[in-house]
Formats: structure tokens, sequence, C-alpha cells
């Protein structure tokens, strides 16, 4: 196992480093890069690592990284948009990155188990708590924001990666698991693998994969047969279980749940053509729900939605759901979350038009808060004056918050969550949006305080 040094060690450790000289250039140099910046807006990572419930133990095997160096890992994940093994390869080469995570690799035993990052984010998504994170966040970067009374929020989503859900898919990524699960069975009970037409339906399913236009009635006939073909595959495995003393595990407790649920629903689409409600569309993601967005390109989604505040160009997360749900129904929340965060009282707030209901119109009007909703009823006195105001709120919306979501997804590995569970997938959309928060903070507070010394 390859010795890691923190950062706090190895100004002892390496001799060619000095305080005076080297050390002072190397910082300087650091931060002088987005990187350096964004460290730059993080000196409370211990604080934050405290909401995670990580702590640094004395006792079992020396971690690679400290508390402070699992949360640095983890916005370097979202700021390189890279996989877990670049991001390894990355590391053991750039002492930049090194110097952001806490650790110095020596360059002749690097790591080699890239799988610490995933092990990482699955002991960070346990303890996550978006609330409590964002207190923390908002309270050391304060500071550095203005219009704290102005308020920007709309929703968006995240996709998770996932394949277009089209039944026939689904049923058989249902029927190849639950067939080699019956052959694993089969073979260590040491009893006969029963009869059925899966080899058939192998070949048959990989011809209608491979056609390129799949009419209505060969549709209908193939999923008349997966359907047919699950029923007596859960039949099967059922029966296994039943006749043999077995244990098995939680995780396939939940799968084999999972696919019967899948398969009732199955059976009654195709017995009515309607969808059902609480749809599953990925056995591997069952809590992921189709989310009906209604955009021109892409009018379905299958990821988390999340209801976002922005304050002065900065994001949080306000409410965060693998199911679709109304927005609009959420301003009020948005507008406690907002003043809890920032301490001040809410004067002007920038919405969608799906947010102007009347119980909303009612609340903004009773806090005196200013909104650019389009306005009901007869033109009050000062119409050109609140006309101008609300123009220049929406006009503001549309570009800095409308504009964050594609800078997230684009530049802070958003685009598609590729992480394996709901909880880790949660973990990777709150470092995503929070690294370029970190950057934005960051570019401010290097202005603030090393531009007017290198002018």
């Amino acid at each position: 196992m390859p010795k890691i040094v923190r950062l706090s060690e190895f100004q002892y450790e390496i001799p060619i480093f000095s305080i005076n000289t080297d050390f002072d250039g190397f910082y300087a140099q650091f931060l002088k890069t987005d990187l350096g910046k964004i460290y730059l807006s993080m000196p409370f990572f211990l604080e934050l690592g405290q909401t995670f419930r990580l702590k640094d133990s004395q006792k079992g095997t020396h971690c690679y990284f400290s508390p402070k160096g699992k949360i640095a890992l983890m916005m370097l994940k979202n700021y390189y948009g890279c996989s877990d093994r670049k991001l390894i390869e990355l590391l053991n080469g750039n002492i930049f990155m090194q110097f952001f995570c806490d650790i110095l690799i020596p360059i002749d035993r690097p790591l080699t188990n890239f799988k610490i990052v995933s092990q990482i984010r699955m002991e960070l998504s346990k303890g996550l708590n978006i609330r409590k994170s964002q207190e923390i966040l908002s309270k050391n970067w304060i500071g550095y924001m203005k219009d704290l009374d102005k308020i920007f929020t709309d929703a968006t989503c995240y996709e998770s990666e996932v394949r277009f859900p089209t039944n026939q898919k689904l049923l058989w990524e249902c029927v190849e698991w639950n067939y080699k699960q019956m052959e694993s069975l089969c073979r260590i009970l040491k009893i006969k693998l029963p009869r059925t037409k899966y080899l058939d339906w192998c070949r048959r399913y990989n011809e209608y994969s491979k056609k390129r236009k799949k009419p209505s009635k060969y549709r209908t006939k193939v999923t008349r047969g997966l359907l047919k073909l699950l029923y007596k595959l859960n039949g099967e495995l059922s029966k296994i279980e039943n006749q043999n003393n077995f244990k098995v595990t939680e995780k396939y407790k939940r799968q084999r749940a999972t696919i019967a649920k899948v398969y009732s629903q199955q059976a009654q689409i195709f017995k009515t053509g309607k969808s059902v409600p609480d749809r599953i569309v990925s056995i591997s993601k069952s809590y992921i729900r189709p989310i009906v967005r209604g955009k021109e390109v892409k009018q379905v989604e299958f990821g988390a939605k999340v209801n976002k505040i922005q304050i002065d160009g900065i994001n949080f997360i306000e409410h965060i759901q693998y199911r679709a749900f109304n927005e609009g129904t959420r301003l009020q929340s948005t507008v406690f979350c907002a003043q809890n965060l920032t301490k001040t009282k809410v004067r002007m707030l920038g919405a969608d038009a799906i947010y102007a209901t009347n119980k909303n119109r009612t609340f903004t009007t009773s806090n005196a808060i200013q909104t650019d909703f389009v306005r009901k009823g007869k033109a009050g006195k000062n119409e050109e004056q609140r006309k101008i105001l609300a123009k220049g709120i929406k006009k503001e919306r549309a570009t800095r918050l409308e504009g964050s979501f594609g800078k997230e997804k684009e530049h802070y590995n958003l685009r598609k969550i590729k992480a394996k569970t709901q909880k880790s997938e949660i973990l990777w959309i709150f470092f995503g949006i929070h690294t370029a928060n970190a950057l934005e903070i960051g570019r401010r507070i290097y202005n603030s305080r090393f531009k007017s010394l290198t002018a």
C-alpha cells in the first residue's frame, strides 16, 4: 500500500519545498488557476465535513484522504467531468489537484485503486444533509454576495444515464435477469434447469431489436410473447425458492419485487393501452419516474427534478425529487428557504408563469414582494414603473438563472448522472451545483483580495 502524505505534513517530509521560497510561489501560482479559486472559496472544508458525519479516525488503517480531501475529491469529479479511473490518473500526476485534496502522492508509488472514488461517493451520500450543508455554504459565502433581497426560482431536470425505456426493452431486461438468476440457483443447488423458451426468444428479440422500423402489430406480438415468458420465469423462480431452503440477499429480494411490479404494470398497459401511475422505467434504477416536461426537443425526461433558488448568481437546492411535481406550489417554501439562507427578507422575486397562481399572488402581495408576474385586473397608478421593473426581473431571470442550468449541465458533469444509486445521484447533483458556485465565489474572493496587489 503506498504511503500517502497529508498536505499538512509534506512541508516537513519533502525537503525540496520550503515555506519561504518554493511553497509561497507554488501557492500563488495555484491560486491563479480556477482550481485554486475553488479552493479559496472553501476554507470551511472541515465544518462542511461535519455535516457529512466524517471523522478522521485514529484507529484502523490510515485512510488515503482526510474528510477535507474526500469532499475535495467529489468537487474534482464534477469540475473535470471525467471517469473515476481518469480522475485518479490525473490526480497522480497533477500537483495542484493533490494540493486541492490535501495529499501528496509519491511519483514512484501512485494510486492504482480507482474504485476509491466510488467508495468515497457512497460514504458521503449516506451522510448528505442538503439543508445543513447549504446553510454552512451560504454563511461563508454571504459576504461576497449582494442584492440578498432579490431571488429567482425555477425548476430543471438532471437526467440519469438510462436507455430510453420502451416496453419491450424493459420486459427483456426483466426476462434476462430472471433467467440468469434461475441458471445460477440451479447450478448452486444442483437441480435441473426448468424448460423455458428463453433461447428461442433470445434469437427473436435480437432480430426485433435490429429492425429499423417496428410496426405496431410486430411490437404487440413481441410484447405479448415477452409477458408470457416473464410470467413463466417468475413462476419457476418462485417454485425454486419455495422448494429449496436457502438464504437470499436483500438486493435479490428488492429486484424480485421490482420485476414483479414491472410485470403487473406492463400487463395492465398491454391490456388497457394506457399508462399507469408510478410507472417503473428501469429495473437497475427503479426509483426513476418519467417526468413530462413538454419541451419541443425532449418531451419526457428521466431523472431528478430540482426546484432551485438563485441569489446573486449563486444557486441553491430548494427541493429535489425523482417524481414529477408542480413547482408552482413551492413558491412560499422557496421564499422561506432563501430568507433562512441569507437572513434577509425577500423584496423582489423572479419566477416562471407557472408560479403565478392566485395563492402565490396573495402571498407575495401581503409580504410586499415585487414579482414579474403578468398583471391581473385594472392597471394601477404606477403601471409604467411596474412594467419596467417586471421586464428587468424577467430578463435577468431568463439570462442568469436559466443560463446557469446549461452551464452546470455542460461544464460540471450534470448532463447525464452516471451514479448507480439514488443517494449517490443526489450527491452528484449537489456537488455539481456547488462546484459551479464555488468557482464563482472564488473568483470574487480572488479579485477582492489579490487583484489590487497584482495591479
